[in-house]
C-alpha cells in the first residue's frame, strides 16, 4: 500500500444515500476498498438501522458493539441519545479520537478498513422502533486521527428520511446512488434540490418545536451546514445505453453523475451467502470513482467522463 501524505479527501465525511435496492451498501463497500487501496484510513459507519450484512461484505466475522450502546442507548428506552427532529442538540462527545474509542466498538477487516455500527432497531421490542437516535449518531459522530488521513463513509438509511433529519448537514458531501429506476432518479433530484436549499439558507421545518431555543438551534445547524454538494453515482448498470438514459434524465436538472458501478452478478451472490464481495470490473469502477471524488473535492474538472458536481 502506498504511503499517504494527507491527500485531499483526508478528514472528509461522505453520507451515502439511495433507495432500497439501489446498491447503496455495495457502493459503500467498493468505495471503502478503493479508498483504502489509495492509502486513506477508511472508517465506514453503518447507519442503516434495518439493513444487515455489511460486516460480512467487508470480510468481518461479527459486527462491533453499536455506538448507540457507547452513547447510552436511545431516549425511547430510557437512554441518552435523542432524535434530532425532536431535539437537535448535538450529540455529546460525538467528535472522537480513534485511539480513545474502546476496541469493542469497532472492527477491522483484513484490508484495514474500520467498521462502526450506529445501531439497529431489530429486536428492540414493541415501541422501540423509531430510529431517530441512530440518525443523530449518523449526523454527529466523527472519527479523528492524528495525521488527518481519515475518510468516513456513512451508509445511511434507505430513502430520504435521514436527510430530513439533518444527517446531510454535517457531511462534507452527499453521495447519491442511483439505480435504473424512476424512483431513484426522482430521489436524486429531490436530494440535490434539498442540498441546494440548505446552501441557500432555507431554514428547516421547526414548527413542531415548542421550545424556541431548540427551534433556533435547529435553524442555526442548517444555516451552518458543511455540506458542499451532491455527487451522483450510477449503480447496477447493465449496459452503457442504460447509463446514457439515466444521464439524459438527470442532466436537465443540472445533475451530471461522476461515474458508474456496473452490474456484477457476483455481488448479490456474495450478499446472499454472507461473504466478502467478490467482484471484477465493479472494483475497477470504484477506483475510477475515487479519482472522481478526489477531483471533485479539489475543485478540478473530473476529466474524461465530463462529470461535474451537482448542487
Amino acid at each position: 500500500m502506498t504511503a499517504i501524505d494527507k491527500r485531499n479527501l483526508g478528514g472528509s465525511r461522505f453520507a451515502v444515500f439511495g433507495k432500497g435496492g439501489s446498491g447503496k451498501s455495495t457502493a459503500v463497500v467498493l468505495l471503502g476498498q478503493a479508498l483504502r487501496g489509495r492509502g486513506y484510513d477508511v472508517y465506514i459507519l453503518d447507519a442503516d438501522s434495518t439493513n444487515v450484512g455489511l460486516h460480512q461484505a467487508l470480510g468481518i466475522t461479527r459486527p462491533p458493539i453499536s455506538l448507540l450502546d457507547f452513547y447510552g442507548g436511545m431516549v425511547f428506552s430510557g437512554g441518552a441519545v435523542t432524535c434530532p427532529v425532536d431535539d437537535p442538540t448535538p450529540l455529546v462527545g460525538g467528535d472522537v479520537l480513534f485511539d480513545e474509542l474502546p476496541p469493542a466498538h469497532y472492527a477491522q477487516n483484513p484490508q484495514g478498513i474500520h467498521l462502526l455500527v450506529a445501531g439497529k432497531i431489530g429486536g428492540m421490542g414493541p415501541g422501540a422502533g423509531c430510529d431517530g437516535p441512530i440518525s443523530k449518531i449518523a449526523r454527529d459522530f466523527q472519527i479523528r486521527t492524528h495525521d488527518g488521513s481519515e475518510v468516513m463513509l456513512i451508509d445511511c438509511k434507505a430513502g430520504l428520511e435521514d436527510s430530513a433529519r439533518g444527517v446531510v448537514t454535517n457531511a462534507d458531501w452527499v453521495i447519491q446512488v442511483v439505480d435504473p429506476t424512476a424512483a431513484a432518479v426522482e430521489m436524486a433530484i429531490s436530494m440535490n434540490e434539498m442540498v441546494q436549499q440548505i446552501k441557500a439558507g432555507v431554514p428547516p421545518a421547526v414548527q413542531h418545536l415548542e421550545d424556541a431555543s431548540l427551534a433556533d438551534l435547529a435553524t442555526r445547524l442548517f444555516r451552518e451546514a458543511r455540506v458542499k454538494g451532491v455527487l451522483v453515482v450510477l449503480s447496477r448498470i447493465c449496459g452503457w445505453h442504460v447509463a446514457d438514459l439515466l444521464r439524459d434524465k438527470l442532466s436537465p436538472r443540472g445533475i451530471e453523475p461522476i461515474g458508474v458501478i456496473r452490474d456484477d452478478p457476483s455481488i448479490p451472490v456474495s450478499w446472499l451467502r454472507g461473504e466478502p464481495l467478490a467482484t471484477t470490473y465493479a472494483h475497477i469502477d470504484a477506483v475510477e470513482l475515487v479519482d472522481a471524488l478526489e477531483a471533485a473535492v479539489s475543485g478540478a474538472a473530473v476529466g474524461a467522463t465530463g462529470a461535474s458536481i451537482a448542487g
